[in-house]
């Protein structure tokens, strides 16, 4: 006997988890992690992202099982802040993709969503008029003087943005706040551009990089999120910041509703704002069709543990 199953759309689903120092496999009721002797079932159609950090480990039962519910699956470094590895999306269509390259390959139209992208930070009308350069650099001002307001309501010294990832625990508190929060986020919109089916190389303001899009796409936010995000976490003080700062995260993401927001988001930036919706037909994942037994795979039921989205 055959059932069809239908998934959340990614709008519904939770941000992401990070998961060390154990081992993911699948359980009679989705996937479980093991870690010594504690088991937490895992939510296996609820999740847009997971993200495995050193020390974990995960089944092929477990990655065929993340893969058919069209979840991105991240190797991440400590406490998800350098990616190393990253699964495919469950997109069937290359139309967003094909439109993406489209837009990317001409310079007028190119410029024109960098320009879109840019008055959607800035929430306010720009002139057309206006060169790509003098935007970035009202742009740069713009951030530096959110960096400094936020210095100033949580009474942080704020020396600047500086960073070493091969150093990391040489930065100040509120630098590393701000780089596991924008990893966060940066996993978050690659989850969704891969869901939708875009490429997240090809970039527009970034460009040269294979995750050119997916910061793009989450620059759009930083101000509202993950710059508010860090300078309150680190004002505090936490003995595990970056574990903090992930929980924090995963809570202005919910409040933020970006989970409904960022593919719509996309779509007005490249200008196809009548692109925002997600076709059943297309979306590998949304609607699949389950054999008898497919219970032990933990496709059915719901979900055994609570969380925020």
């Amino acid at each position: 006997m055959r059932t069809l199953y239908e998934l959340p759309r990614f709008r519904d689903r939770w941000s992401y988890l990070y998961l060390e120092m154990g081992r993911l496999d699948v359980d009679a009721d989705g996937l479980a992690f093991h870690q010594g002797d504690a088991v937490v079932l895992v939510p296996i159609d609820q999740l847009s992202l997971v993200m495995l950090g050193p020390g974990s480990t995960i089944t092929h039962a477990a990655v065929k099982a993340l893969s058919r519910n069209n979840c991105l699956l991240a190797w991440t470094g400590q406490d998800g802040v350098r990616l190393y590895a990253a699964s495919t999306g469950g997109t069937y269509s290359a139309r967003r993709l094909i439109r993406q390259a489209r837009l990317v390959s001409d310079e007028n139209s190119r410029l024109r969503v960098a320009w879109l992208m840019y008055r959607f930070r800035f929430k306010e009308s720009i002139p057309e008029e206006v060169t790509l350069q003098q935007i970035r650099g009202m742009e740069g001002i713009r951030v530096r003087r959110v960096y400094a307001q936020a210095a100033e309501k949580y009474g942080i010294v704020w020396k600047g943005r500086h960073y070493d990832q091969d150093n990391w625990s040489t930065g100040d508190p509120v630098n590393r706040a701000l780089s596991a929060a924008n990893a966060c986020l940066y996993g978050v919109c690659h989850a969704a551009l891969l869901s939708a089916g875009y490429s997240p190389a090809l970039g527009f303001i970034h460009t040269g990089k294979m995750l050119s899009f997916v910061y793009d796409i989450a620059d759009l936010y930083k101000t509202e999120l993950t710059i508010p995000v860090a300078f309150s976490v680190a004002a505090q003080q936490p003995v595990e910041l970056e574990r903090a700062i992930r929980m924090e995260c995963r809570k202005a993401f919910h409040e933020f509703k970006l989970m409904e927001r960022i593919l719509p988001d996309i779509a007005e930036v490249l200008g196809v704002s009548d692109d925002i919706g997600e076709s059943a037909d297309e979306l590998e994942g949304r609607i699949i069709t389950l054999a008898s037994g497919a219970e032990d795979w933990g496709l059915s039921g719901e979900p055994q543990c609570q969380g925020t989205r």
